[in-house]
């Protein structure tokens, strides 16, 4: 079954052990923010720093894992269509919105959108990390700097994810200008048993 995330919103639900989330950009050029928690224990949680050093790369795609805080795989690439995203940058948010885009209106983005969907499960806003940006598009230049782009996703594009251990998944369909080219989409979603 799929389920729609609306544009600029988030949910947060459980993944268990070898269930695999299929994330789906239906309309081509959407960023979705997801985060990963071990259901057992949500003070374990997916870390950009852990997955590029046991990984060895900061271009994840399929056969990559998305390791933890505490250096245990959560989460394995299966297949993966659209092969850009991003694990360097913060979930957008009201300060985002505040620094990047003055002459906007302000909104509570993905880190507002995680933080209501996660309390719940009882994950605090302040345990919100850096998310895996599906389908993000920040390319570093030769001088280290980094660009926001539109995704090159078309419509129909998905990841699939593998869990590793029993999750609580945060997932988004981003809020943020740049990162969605300036429009904002849905996001589809599925779970494989």
């Amino acid at each position: 079954m799929t389920t729609v995330i609306a544009p600029r919103s988030g949910v947060a639900f459980r993944l268990s052990k070898d269930q695999i989330l299929r994330v789906i950009d239906p309309e081509g050029g959407q960023v979705s923010d997801l985060l990963a928690y071990n259901a057992s224990d949500v003070r374990e949680a997916i870390s950009n720093g852990r997955t590029f050093d046991y990984e060895e790369t900061i271009q994840l795609t399929k056969g990559n894992r998305l390791w933890s805080n505490r250096s245990n795989p959560m989460i394995e690439i299966v297949e993966d269509s659209a092969g850009t995203h991003d694990f360097l940058l913060t979930p957008c948010s009201e300060a985002t919105f505040r620094h990047f885009y003055a002459d906007k209106p302000v909104h509570r983005g993905c880190f507002g959108n995680l933080a209501e969907a996660l309390a719940p499960f009882g994950i605090e806003a302040d345990a919100i990390p850096v998310a895996f940006n599906i389908f993000m598009n920040v390319p570093v230049g030769p001088d280290g700097r980094i660009k926001v782009l539109a995704p090159p996703t078309a419509p129909g594009d998905f990841i699939r994810l593998r869990a590793l251990d029993d999750l609580i998944i945060g997932l988004t369909a981003c809020s943020a200008y740049d990162s969605c080219g300036g429009s904002f989409k849905p996001i589809h979603y599925e779970i494989e048993q």
